[in-house]
């Protein structure tokens, strides 16, 4: 049996940042610290270093400070006192940003407290910018985000009557600016510079305005976009189906945009000979 590791190395994070995989993540800066600060790690939420709580059965848990100090350890070890499966990001948040970790823009959303969960508002029938942006919310944003779907015409008085933010309608913060689409607000917005994402963005707007001359993976978005649109009559199951879609789409960007296939396979040696170069 290994040990367990009280620390997860900021490459091992990035690993999993954006993915299905990722775990709960707490920001245990310093109060003061928190509210100077610019940035922040996807999804994460502020809790106090010295009272952390997470819901009875949230798990794994990944708790980071400044530096990976102190603080940090404290929360972790506070966790694991009451049973939750915690670690401490090794270094914190500054060898995090040191190894090119995704980082978005904090202050962006008013602030939900105890964790109460953000509600969005959109055009009903999603088909690519309409699922594209949900994935980002919830992935990088607000992992329990709300996702709501209304007729084009009430967006906006959807968006009052739930105190939800409307977005990929005219004259709204998130959406179209010029050949920019939503999904390209979302990330200018959030002050996102992960390449990965930034080359979905390109996919995305080629697939949604278009534009297919942009990426040659637009077509291909847009043809299995329509089929999902074509498959299912509810746009929530719609979503949450397409959500695999785009986590494949961030993996292929992040990993394997340089991989190839072809037949025949070639011989097993000359794969060998390659891969150990």
């Amino acid at each position: 049996m290994g040990a367990f590791k009280s620390a997860i190395s900021p490459r091992d994070l990035i690993q999993v940042a954006g993915t299905p995989a990722c775990p709960v993540i707490l920001d245990v800066r310093r109060r003061e610290v928190f509210e100077q600060a610019e940035d922040m790690i996807p999804t994460a939420t502020w809790q106090d270093h010295r009272k952390p709580v997470v819901p009875a059965g949230i798990g794994p848990v990944v708790v980071y400070c400044v530096y990976g100090h102190q603080v940090g350890q404290a929360a972790a070890a506070l966790l694991r006192s009451a049973g939750v499966n915690a670690r401490y990001l090794e270094g914190g948040i500054e060898a995090y940003r040191a190894v090119g970790g995704p980082l978005i823009r904090k202050g962006v959303l008013p602030e939900r407290p105890g964790g109460v969960a953000s509600h969005w508002v959109t055009r009903e029938r999603p088909k690519i910018d309409r699922i594209a942006c949900p994935w980002f919310i919830r992935r990088f944003v607000d992992r329990n985000a709300a996702i709501h779907f209304v007729e084009s015409e009430w967006v906006r008085e959807a968006a009052a009557e739930l105190d939800a933010i409307p977005f990929d309608v005219p004259d709204v913060e998130f959406s179209h600016i010029g050949e920019l689409c939503s999904f390209d607000a979302f990330l200018d917005r959030f002050g996102v510079n992960d390449p990965a994402l930034r080359h979905m963005a390109v996919i995305i707007r080629g697939a949604d305005t278009g534009h297919p001359e942009l990426a040659p993976q637009a077509p291909g978005l847009l043809a299995m976009s329509l089929g999902l649109s074509a498959l299912y009559a509810d746009d929530l199951a719609m979503m949450d189906t397409g959500f695999a879609l785009y986590d494949s789409l961030y993996a292929w960007c992040w990993y394997a945009a340089a991989e190839t296939h072809g037949w025949p396979p070639a011989p097993a040696s000359k794969r060998t000979s390659e891969a150990v170069q």
